[in-house]
């Protein structure tokens, strides 16, 4: 596949399919849920957490299924708070594509650690973003935390 053909399928669906480390960005699993890095980060630590199941909306999803993705985003906020301190968060759900959902066929929340004066000019001027950290760091420091999060001692 060349750098300009479209994917198929859906990219988090895929993801599910390899072994979770710094290739597909998958922190954890939990029963109904997973946690994962943003490919394409608003800020350093910026996760989502999405349901296994390939479901657009909170109303195709059991409530089981609601319940696992709000804790594992209450823990996802835990996590990051002793990763990089935040002063606050955007946590929040994009439905379908009108909305603003980039994938909206895979329902995901974004938890999204924020500081004062994170933007710059480049956000605004240049329409681009600067993580300071590369996404395998990211990773591994989040992995990390929430493995000793999840295994404490």
């Amino acid at each position: 596949m060349t750098k300009t053909e479209k994917k198929t399928g859906c990219v988090f669906c895929d993801a599910l399919k390899e072994e979770d480390g710094p290739e597909n960005l998958i922190i954890t699993r939990s029963r109904f849920a997973f946690v994962t890095i943003n490919l394409y980060p608003y800020t350093s630590g910026h996760l989502m957490v999405l349901p296994l199941e390939h479901r657009a909306s909170l109303d195709e999803i059991s409530t089981e299924v609601r319940f696992d993705l709000m804790e594992q985003t209450t823990q996802a906020v835990k996590i990051l708070k002793t990763v990089y301190h935040p002063e606050g968060f955007n946590v929040g759900i994009n439905i379908g594509e009108a909305a603003g959902a980039g994938i909206a066929e895979h329902i995901h929340i974004h938890v999204i650690p924020r500081w004062h004066g994170d933007t710059n000019f480049l956000t605004t001027a240049g329409e681009t973003r600067m993580i300071p950290e590369s996404l395998t760091d990211t990773y591994m420091r989040v992995r990390q935390a929430w493995d000793m999060h999840i295994h404490p001692g």
